[in-house]
């Protein structure tokens, strides 16, 4: 009996227990699904193989509080793949309500917008605020503003895209079994929205432990589980745009780096197809290994001075709180202390001696890592920047860097910045007033700590610069790249030489590229055949010779009977043995046999700027063309004027002086008359009047005093030479039209500069474009070199007149397509171009971002460090030595 009654009391408990086990199981919350809706619609539509359900469709697990408005376009101009979610939206014009049911937990939520016109709804005048669980994420918030103010920053950044798509992203954390997303419009306008989507997050992807920049290895704690995070930049670094399907289950997009990039030229991009797997069993929704696949390293590593970077600027709102966060997979090394370097944000330390592969645990290994940083109310930038460990122990003077995100955190409850939209932000007179008499006080209270502090540090630099002349190895820093080869030693040549001319073996110490015999460079000349000169000047000839067989070279020959040209002939191995730029010609090697002096350059296979301008048979540049050189010239002039501590003055810029290699890529030459660039106790360089008549700094001429202000006023000339397309001196034209800046600031300041456009270009450039490319020019050619802009800022400018034109360009393709009866598109395009010409206004943004602040770990001018010989075709100054 007792037995029996054992068996059902354990045969009770067994059933109680697998009851327990049944209710836990039903009581847990199934695995969270992404809601995928289509707004405006009752239907569904599929997209990238994702069911998006319309917001009035049965069953969809949401609640709308109002029906809204629901709108639709039959055209689309964006990827025809996702056309269908952006064909309709949902407008309101009162306050409307997404109610979604949702378990605990994090979830990204994204919010999709594409601006169309509907019935008598001006999209371009919406304006509304959006929060979720009452979480603020933007206040007065004008879509097509947004999408014309972010491609304005990517053209400034050197993008050619542009998308009148738009998706703002959020992560965040609900707590209740609801997600409420609320949409406000403001008063008297309305708001739209064409698609929602929220993704669950299972894995933990952020941590409460940041490093904090420039705490010294510090962590500060962010509570992420009661804040709001915005993504605001997602990039695959060194690869292509990773499409949100190929990113696990959490669909984000990876925009790639180049267009962000300072100078993309600084950090060449590498790949690995290896096997990548993850540091850490927690990463693995971190990012998709296709990040870690490609990866940016530095251009050029091999420099005896560790005092380059690479450097990525973005727009940020300011006053609020950022999470930076860095991808990293050691591609190349197998071992540690091979790949060490700095990682410096908004000009502050945020890690030394940083070696991938000691931290990740191995070569192959995805890593990443955070960072904290405040961003203050007067920034509105925020600098990524990595580089050599100056002094480090690492073999090689390398940075890597594979994924780069900037996320935006919240700060009591808000995440919505209103400022760049315009608003004001209130205050009565006297509030107004005391602010004002503040900052009077302020002022003369700075003006005075200022120039304390200017003193002191004056002081200071030149007691740094007198130790630094008696010491044999400079004091490690972070300064912009400047590439410390041998320089060629005037004095001791003419004392091995007696005095009379200079010793010709005095190459031979630089080692500057390949050292090649007599008879190699006669073969390469057909014993100097003058069938083959391209150049003639008063140190001998150019020839266009072919070295190694199949490979073709400038090789230009010293007379050694002859001291006219000597000077300057020394002074461009001295240049040449420093720099190395992609707009910049470079040297490859050099013979020293026999008495001689040769030197090889690269070949360019499309001449000179000029030939291509007027006065040869060659075919017309286009005017993208023309702007693409004008901008590669002047990447080449801005690397000259920051590359260096002191910089370097080119002092003979003109259109011959501009070479084109076979892809029309613009590269200056002719370094003969170049001067290092005035001490910091200095403003100018003392020196001859030396230069091409016709493209002379008139300050210049008047004072003997040279700056870099004078190669931007000959870059001006050439900027007018480009839109004219005749030589800047023509003694055969009336007295009015023989000179050309003249002529033709005449006509600029009188805004007419298309009356005296190169007739090839008619009807085949951006008016627009033309207008902010003559203030450009005219602001280049002002009589003092204090009213000229640097070639940084010019830069700038060229870069977003180009975007500019290829915008025309889109919207002229556009218009024959069918998306051109859409009123937004034509709206959307005015401001561009309203945009365009504020961007070209050179009086109120003459402190533009590009300008490198003094004194300041900045961001660096990087360069090329590739290792293709092109060539140069001419030496123009050869052809014509007269300009001298």
């Amino acid at each position: 009996m007792m037995k029996v009654l054992g068996r059902e009391v354990v045969g009770l408990l067994v059933l109680v227990m697998v009851s327990v086990f049944v209710t836990i199981g039903e009581a847990q919350p199934s695995q969270a699904k992404s809601v995928l809706v289509n707004c405006g619609s009752n239907s569904s539509v599929n997209v990238d193989g994702r069911r998006w359900v319309g917001d009035l469709a049965p069953n969809n697990n949401l609640t709308l509080s109002t029906p809204g408005i629901a709108a639709s376009t039959a055209t689309f101009g964006g990827d025809s793949a996702s056309a269908p979610l952006y064909k309709s939206a949902r407008m309101f014009t009162d306050s409307l309500n997404y109610t979604f049911g949702a378990t605990q937990g994090n979830y990204f939520l994204r919010f999709h917008f594409f601006p169309f016109s509907f019935e008598n709804y001006d999209v371009n005048k919406s304006s509304f605020d959006v929060e979720a669980n009452g979480l603020k994420l933007v206040s007065k918030f004008n879509v097509p503003g947004e999408i014309l103010h972010k491609n304005s920053y990517l053209a400034r950044s050197g993008s050619n895209s542009s998308s009148l798509t738009f998706i703002k992203e959020y992560f965040l954390n609900v707590e209740s079994g609801s997600l409420v997303i609320e949409f406000i419009p403001s008063k008297g306008s309305f708001g739209f929205v064409n698609a929602i989507e929220i993704v669950p997050v299972t894995d933990k992807l952020f941590v409460d432990q940041v490093n904090k920049v420039g705490g010294n290895g510090a962590n500060t704690y962010l509570n992420l589980n009661k804040r709001g995070i915005e993504t605001v930049y997602r990039l695959n670094v060194g690869g292509p745009e990773i499409e949100p399907d190929k990113d696990l289950d959490l669909w984000r997009t990876w925009e790639g780096d180049s267009s962000y990039m300072f100078t993309a030229d600084a950090g060449e991009k590498i790949i690995n197809s290896s096997n990548i797997t993850y540091a850490s069993s927690n990463d693995t929704s971190v990012a998709p290994l296709l990040v870690y696949e490609t990866a940016r390293i530095m251009s050029n590593t091999e420099v005896l001075d560790k005092r380059f970077n690479m450097s990525w600027k973005f727009e940020v709102d300011p006053d609020f709180d950022y999470l930076i966060r860095l991808h990293f997979c050691e591609l190349v090394y197998d071992k540690a202390n091979q790949r060490v370097f700095r990682i410096f944000i908004n000009n502050r330390s945020a890690a030394d001696n940083f070696d991938v592969f000691a931290r990740a645990g191995g070569m192959n290994k995805a890593y990443h890592q955070d960072y904290f940083d405040v961003v203050s109310t007067k920034i509105s930038t925020l600098w990524i920047q990595l580089g050599p460990e100056a002094g480090g122990s690492g073999s090689g003077t390398d940075a890597l860097l594979n994924g780069l995100e900037v996320f935006k955190l919240s700060r009591n409850g808000n995440l919505a910045y209103v400022e760049k939209y315009g608003e004001n932000s209130g205050g009565n007179g006297t509030s107004q007033r005391l602010i004002l008499w503040v900052g009077i006080g302020a002022g003369v209270a700075s003006v005075v700590i200022i120039a304390a502090l200017l003193t002191l540090i004056f002081r200071f630099c030149k007691k740094r610069r007198n130790k630094q002349r008696d010491s044999k190895n400079n004091t490690p820093g972070w300064w912009p790249l400047f590439l410390h080869g041998a320089v060629v030693n005037s004095t001791a040549n003419a004392k091995r030489s007696g005095g009379n001319q200079i010793s010709y073996g005095s190459v031979a110490s630089t080692r500057v590229g390949r050292r090649f015999t007599f008879a190699e460079i006669k073969a390469a000349t057909n014993n100097f055949n003058d069938s083959l000169v391209i150049g003639v000047g008063g140190f001998g000839k150019v020839y266009k010779g072919e070295i190694d067989n199949d490979t073709l070279a400038a090789i230009k020959r010293a007379n050694p009977q002859s001291e006219q040209g000597l000077a300057e002939f020394e002074t461009e191995i001295e240049m040449l043995s420093k720099l190395r730029h992609r707009h910049l010609v470079s040297m490859i090697g050099f013979c020293d046999e026999q008495n001689e002096m040769i030197l090889v350059y690269e070949y360019m296979a499309n001449g000179t700027l000029r030939s291509h301008l007027f006065g040869s048979d060659v075919p017309p540049l286009s005017w993208k063309q023309r702007l693409e050189v004008c901008i590669g010239s002047a990447r080449g002039l801005h690397y000259l004027h920051t590359g260096a501590e002191r910089g370097i003055i080119h002092r003979d810029v003109k259109t011959t002086n501009i070479l084109l290699d076979e892809n029309f890529v613009a590269k200056m030459a002719d370094f003969g008359l170049s001067k290092t660039g005035p001490a910091l106790e200095h403003t100018h360089v003392s020196t001859a009047v030396k230069g091409s008549f016709g493209y002379l700094d008139p300050e210049y001429f008047r004072r003997q005093q040279l700056t870099e202000k004078s190669d931007v006023y000959s870059f001006g000339v050439v900027l007018f030479e480009v839109v004219c397309a005749r030589a800047v001196i023509n003694p055969s034209l009336p007295k009015d039209q023989i000179n050309l800046a003249e002529w033709a600031m005449r006509w600029q300041q009188q805004r007419s500069l298309q009356t005296i456009i190169d007739p090839h270009l008619d009807g085949k450039y951006c008016p627009e474009s033309l207008m902010i490319f003559g203030e450009i020019a005219e602001k280049c050619l002002a009589d003092e070199g204090k009213n000229r802009p640097t070639m940084g800022e010019v830069l700038w400018h060229l870069e977003s007149v180009l975007q500019v034109h290829e915008a025309w360009m889109h919207a002229n393709a556009a218009t024959r397509n069918s998306f051109s009866s859409s009123q937004v598109v034509e709206n959307v395009e005015e401001r561009e171009a309203e945009c365009g010409q504020h961007s070209a206004t050179l009086d109120e943004e003459s402190n533009v971002d590009l300008k490198m602040k003094e004194g300041k770990e900045g961001a660096l001018m990087g360069t090329d460090g590739s290792d293709g010989v092109v060539g140069v075709d001419e030496f123009s100054q050869l052809v014509n030595p007269q300009g001298r």
